[in-house]
């Protein structure tokens, strides 16, 4: 399997490269790849801009530029974005701050308990025995061991998201599941939520249209 290919959509070009390739191969396929399209248009004498998919990673700007200077060398190739699945915690921060959703960095401990009126983008720590309840979603980009809780105290239209396989409880609604009964296996994308039957179950981000339409929508996408 190539960890370069070129994609046509209706906004221009795109290339995708493989999420679990390393960048020394990416960059040997991707060399191929921009002879055999440098090649073709050099008869055209257009100017390309692609944008680069990199998928569930992200890249240090120094990865970029190499990938960028390896484009840029060929005759009316360039690059337009990089496109990546995964945010940053700054990025995390400014998209979430503009769906007014509050952002939160905290150490609740044993015996605390932090009640959230809304959306909450999650970046601390909740102790074993700690209690973080929202009324809305819950965003975790933090450490939670304790008990966390979304739709909080009987709304199952809310979803948590993010790592939890740490945590001694999780709850939607009045719905909730005792973590180590049910072991997490995907760390960083998994959704909590409420299913028609009214039971608590477990999915993946990539899944969250089909989880979630109006949530998905909502939010504009973010898979």
């Amino acid at each position: 399997m190539q960890s370069a290919v070129l994609k046509g959509t209706q906004s221009g070009y795109e290339v995708i490269l493989d999420e679990s390739s390393s960048l020394e191969q990416i960059n040997i396929d991707l060399k191929n790849l921009l002879n055999r399209l440098s090649e073709n248009n050099l008869k055209k004498s257009e100017n390309i801009k692609l944008n680069i998919r990199i998928g569930n990673r992200l890249f240090s700007q120094e990865q970029k530029n190499i990938i960028i200077d390896n484009i840029n060398s060929y005759h009316g190739l360039s690059v337009g974005h990089f496109i990546s699945n995964v945010l940053t915690k700054e990025d995390a921060k400014a998209k979430f701050k503009q769906k007014y959703i509050e952002p939160m960095s905290k150490t609740i401990r044993n015996g605390q308990e932090v009640n959230v009126d809304g959306d909450v983008l999650f970046f601390g720590t909740v102790h074993e025995g700690g209690k973080l309840f929202a009324s809305g979603n819950i965003y975790n980009m933090g450490n939670v061991k304790g008990i966390i809780q979304a739709g909080y105290p009987d709304n199952e239209d809310k979803l948590i998201i993010g790592n939890l396989h740490n945590a001694q409880q999780v709850r939607v609604g009045e719905q909730y599941d005792i973590v180590s009964d049910n072991p997490i296996d995907d760390e960083e994308n998994t959704v909590v939520y409420v299913n028609d039957l009214h039971l608590l179950s477990y999915g993946k981000i990539n899944d969250l249209k089909e989880i979630n339409p109006k949530f998905f929508n909502r939010i504009g996408g973010i898979i």
